[in-house]
């Protein structure tokens, strides 16, 4: 007798703004949600360590197609850096390597400090991270006590804003580009400072378009009855909603849908735009040729989705 084929989960579409408490994985809370909106396919948009909290969306059914865009967009945190201590991991988990004195600090020699930090900056990235390098994850490596060289990477350091600060602490707001390492920039800050730092506290408040306010924790998804737990899910161009509206004639949408760039008369968009069909329904995203045409770059299947202006 065969065995009865297991369950799936359902062929749900959307995106869940997940406030994420500290002490798990973001793949742990990527799965835990999907288990309690019983779906069948996700993904979560960029790590969070296990020691920080706030906003992971994650994305389920077809919303996952759009999160290269969601990895892409800039992102804000709340950070505690603890000066004089540094880790292993560059972050509260990890094991005390050095202390160093702190020297006496002012509000005006640290802003001065962090003014060096704004704009495009370079990065090497820490040996505790998910990178790969000749084909395996940076902190493999770190946990054999095997260090390698990294290339240093380009980011953009949007804002970095000095809300609090004691004898051996600072409480940054920093507004960043993708790819940006928090513990290097902790630990770049406290060394231009002269001294040594960790991050103690890390807290995510913004990816790209969507805010923390928004966001739900486990135990309040955990709460609610399965119907109200996918109500939460947001539509897929709302991960894009800050890009303009374009929206095609049946005959557009028929060559577009084709994989075909097509020619929009008075298109005043310029990049990626967002597209819609001529009942208002997301087709995907799209971006505004040199020559005026419009190419679809990442399509959905027809959904009902609500019409994003």
């Amino acid at each position: 007798m065969s065995r009865p084929r297991r369950h799936r989960g359902d062929p749900i579409d959307g995106i869940l703004l997940l406030d994420k408490h500290p002490g798990i994985t973001s793949n742990q809370a990527l799965q835990q949600a999907k288990r309690l909106l019983a779906a069948r396919k996700a993904g979560h948009t960029g790590s969070l360590d296990p020691i920080a909290t706030g906003l992971l969306p994650l994305c389920f059914g077809e919303a996952t197609k759009i999160s290269p865009f969601l990895l892409g967009g800039d992102k804000r945190y709340l950070v505690t850096v603890r000066l004089g201590v540094a880790t292993a991991t560059g972050d509260a988990e990890g094991e005390i390597t050095a202390r160093e004195a702190v020297p006496s600090l002012s509000r005006e020699t640290v802003e001065a400090v962090l003014s060096r930090f704004l704009g495009e900056i370079e990065q090497i990235p820490p040996m505790f991270s998910a990178l790969k390098q000749g084909g395996q994850r940076l902190y493999d490596l770190a946990r054999q006590g095997i260090e390698v060289e990294r290339p240093p990477r380009w980011v953009t350091i949007h804002q970095l804003e000095l809300l609090d600060f004691g004898e051996d602490f600072l409480k940054l707001e920093v507004f960043c580009s993708k790819g940006t390492f928090i513990r290097t920039l902790a630990e770049d800050v406290a060394k231009s400072l002269g001294t040594l730092g960790h991050v103690e506290d890390l807290r995510r408040t913004q990816v790209g378009v969507f805010d923390i306010e928004d966001a739900v924790t486990l135990e309040r998804l955990e709460s609610l009855p399965l119907e109200e737990r996918r109500n939460l899910l947001l539509p897929i161009d709302s991960a894009v909603s800050g890009w303009p509206p374009v929206r095609l004639s049946d005959e557009m949408t028929f060559y577009l849908l084709r994989g075909q760039p097509v020619l929009i008369p008075k298109v005043q968009a310029q990049g990626f735009v967002r597209l819609y069909n001529r009942e208002g329904s997301f087709l995907g995203v799209g971006e505004v040729l040199d020559d005026g045409r419009v190419a679809p770059r990442r399509l959905f299947k027809p959904s009902r989705q609500d019409f994003y202006y």
